[in-house]
């Protein structure tokens, strides 16, 4: 059976070394931190793991190193996306072959294609894979946005089976959520929104939060598939600053200064991506010592 995508999947972050690299070793130990948090699937070379700063070759060691560590305990879900066709193709079969079970695609960005070019884009990256595809939908970050009708002509895919949805708006996710077809995984793109869309069927969330805390994001999606709304909120509640906080600067920028106050990987970023400014840093390490996180 094509492995499934819902629950708690984490966004991973791509740690690198001081010369520049990227550190194996610790996407291993990432990974590992992960599972063993119970995430239900895992995201690398996605756009929090700064994909478009990572070559082919990169993106392809950053795949198999969580595929490896992963050993089928839980699904992968390899990022493939960007603004040419031809070349999403091309890393889409990439990751095929370095083990991923799925792919989330980005939608094209900055060139704004229109519906019909959307539909296009999607059914040639089908065409390239047998792999499912979750569509990442953040018209924010890519000045393009799936609208409804248009991803419902994308489930009739076969191999489209999910939308990541992270338009930041609520109509939009209801109308998803009641308009796809049973079966067709409608995840948030956005920590805040998880309990919200669960609410109105959606069936988890694609975190970055998790990245800090796996075992409770985890259990915020459990608990809301569970139906244990009071429960839920009270999670919820407890994370809502680390979630906003980690969009007080561009992400990835503060989740990656927050897991190096946590000691889980050196602060270092690729050009054009920064450490946060002091004021910052300050505020993301506020809401970490309130949540009781330290070494």
């Amino acid at each position: 059976m094509p492995a499934t995508f819902e629950g708690c999947g984490t966004a991973l972050v791509t740690p690198f070394t001081a010369e520049g690299a990227v550190d194996e070793a610790a996407v291993r130990r990432l990974a590992a931190r992960q599972i063993d948090g119970g995430v239900h699937f895992l995201c690398p070379c996605g756009t929090t793991g700064e994909s478009p700063t990572l070559s082919r070759h990169e993106q392809q060691q950053v795949v198999e190193a969580v595929v490896e560590t992963a050993s089928g305990r839980v699904p992968v879900l390899a990022g493939a996306g960007g603004y040419d066709t031809r070349s999403v193709a091309k890393t889409a079969a990439e990751m095929e072959r370095a083990g991923a079970d799925g792919l989330l695609s980005v939608t094209p960005y900055y060139n704004r294609p229109t519906p019909e070019g959307l539909y296009a884009h999607y059914r040639a990256l089908t065409e390239a894979t047998g792999l499912p595809i979750v569509v990442y939908n953040v018209p924010g970050r890519t000045g393009c946005n799936v609208d409804v009708d248009t991803l419902c002509r994308l489930a009739e895919l076969p191999t489209i089976v999910g939308v990541k949805e992270a338009s930041a708006n609520l109509t939009q996710m209801c109308e998803v959520c009641h308009a796809t077809p049973d079966g067709f995984s409608v995840l948030s793109g956005d920590d805040l929104f998880t309990l919200p869309l669960m609410s109105v069927g959606g069936v988890g969330v694609i975190s970055v939060a998790s990245n800090e805390v796996p075992a409770a994001m985890a259990q915020l999606v459990e608990t809301a598939r569970d139906g244990a709304l009071d429960r839920a909120r009270s999670i919820h509640d407890r994370l809502l600053p680390l979630m906003q906080v980690n969009f007080v600067e561009s992400n990835p920028i503060p989740v990656k200064a927050a897991m190096a106050h946590l000691g889980l990987l050196d602060l270092h970023y690729r050009l054009p991506m920064l450490p946060p400014r002091p004021e910052s840093l300050a505020k993301i390490v506020g809401i970490l010592e309130t949540l009781g996180l330290s070494r």
